[in-house]
């Protein structure tokens, strides 16, 4: 297995006029740190999480219309809308943590 196969993207839209796409990113690496998820060892294997933020992920509705941004986890490939910096908590630690999606944020 490659080293890139252990890794866990989770891409943060960032076209909000407000900033909260760019705050959830930064609550997400703090929650990532803190609870200890950022790179971990599992069955033997370095598993590494990265956070990055991108321009757009044509989920609008839940994201630049909406009061928080839109996210996705791969690679599962699980979008999240309407994402606060309050919910990066949840996310990380029932998401990445748990395996369990957090479904009041999930999108269909």
């Amino acid at each position: 297995m490659k080293s890139g196969d252990n890794v866990a993207r989770l891409f943060v839209c960032a076209a909000q006029k407000d900033e909260i796409g760019r705050d959830v990113a930064k609550a997400l690496k703090l929650e990532l740190k803190k609870q200890g998820l950022k790179n971990r060892l599992l069955d033997g294997e370095k598993h590494k999480v990265r956070v990055q933020t991108c321009n757009c992920l044509d989920l609008c509705k839940h994201c630049k219309k909406g009061p928080g941004a839109a996210l996705i986890i791969y690679p599962e490939g699980v979008a999240y809308g309407d994402v606060r910096p309050r919910d990066a908590a949840e996310i990380v630690h029932e998401h990445l943590g748990e395996g369990r999606v957090v479904k009041r944020l999930q999108l269909d």
